[in-house]
């Protein structure tokens, strides 16, 4: 059986959890209101401040969608409360980047800026100091569109690996590769 799909989630206190009709969960929070809707073979409880999920056979098909809604269904519980923050990091000389409320404006070395508009449910913020590689920050309630987002501001210009140049998420690593030897 699903480890991750038999493990329940505990609602916090101020957080509401619905099935609706079709099977559409709503999750209701401080920060927010998400809905997903899960597949009809896949079974939904709310009693006593969790939410269980059941399937009704061990077909393969079943296994995978009862872990997957699981995670889902928590990854909007913790959005409502919590919310996500994803931050890039834009490293190359003259790499800018300036913000006037959700238009984003990028300078990544091409002839032109790109100006890109974010989702109005996300909220983003740039930051840069003298010195320090220039920093943007997106927060949001809804953990799938903050990762779209970003992996759309990542492929404008992806760490290349002779000089790390690019844009890249906080914290990763890019691999380094050995440039050209001198002759012989």
């Amino acid at each position: 059986m699903s480890r991750i799909g038999k493990k329940p989630i505990v609602v916090p206190a101020g957080v509401t959890v619905t099935v609706g009709k079709d099977n559409v969960i709503t999750v209701k929070g401080p920060k927010g209101e998400l809905k997903e809707a899960i597949d009809r073979d896949i079974t939904v409880e709310v009693k006593d401040g969790e939410v269980t999920f059941g399937r009704p056979t061990d077909q393969i098909r079943h296994r995978a969608l009862h872990g997957l809604y699981r995670a889902l269904v928590a990854n909007l519980v913790k959005g409502v409360t919590e919310g996500f923050e994803r931050k890039l990091e834009l490293i190359g000389v003259g790499f800018k980047a300036t913000n006037q409320g959700n238009l984003l404006d990028l300078a990544l070395g091409y002839s032109h800026n790109f100006i890109i508009e974010i989702p109005k449910e996300l909220t983003v913020a740039t930051q840069q100091e003298k010195g320090q590689n220039p920093i943007i920050t997106l927060n949001g309630i809804d953990k799938q569109l903050i990762g779209q987002v970003a992996a759309k501001l990542r492929s404008l210009r992806k760490p290349e690996p002779y000089k790390g140049k690019g844009v890249r998420y906080m914290g990763e690593v890019v691999r380094k590769k050995a440039g050209k030897s001198a002759g012989k």
